[in-house]
């Protein structure tokens, strides 16, 4: 019996950690690059398109979104650029067998701030989709 539970947990602990491998979250500075899942993807923020989501201290009407631009390349060197934003039908896209989908940007627009366009960061989670 303790043969069984043994081999039963070596079993669920291949699968956790294979699924670890083909799924990885990361979070990208604006004009730099992240090297994910083993460096089979290479992903840059290229730039802060929009945003327009409401200030924190603020009420309003819509929450509004952001929108940011990336650049995607393979290991073989097939590379694209999309648009992601942070609701809506495009907060993710496939590419080369790859779900890429934007969580979050930061930081969050704030009453009476101005935020530095440099300064943001976005929060991407990459799945290889099975086949």
């Amino acid at each position: 019996m303790k043969k069984l539970l043994v081999i039963f947990a070596l079993l669920i602990a291949g699968f956790i950690n294979a699924d670890a491998q083909s799924s990885q979250q990361f979070e990208v500075r604006v004009s730099k690059q992240k090297s994910v899942l083993k460096h089979k993807l290479k992903i840059k923020f290229v730039e802060l398109l929009e945003d327009s989501r409401c200030p924190i201290g603020t009420t309003c009407i819509w929450a509004g979104m952001a929108k940011i631009k990336i650049n995607v390349k393979t290991s073989k060197g097939v590379s694209k650029d999309f648009e992601l934003t942070t609701m809506g039908d495009s907060e993710s896209v496939l590419f080369e067998g790859y779900e890429i989908k934007l969580l979050d940007v930061n930081p969050k627009p704030a009453e009476n701030v101005k935020i530095d366009r440099t300064k943001y960061s976005a929060k991407i989670l990459v799945k290889k989709l099975k086949k």
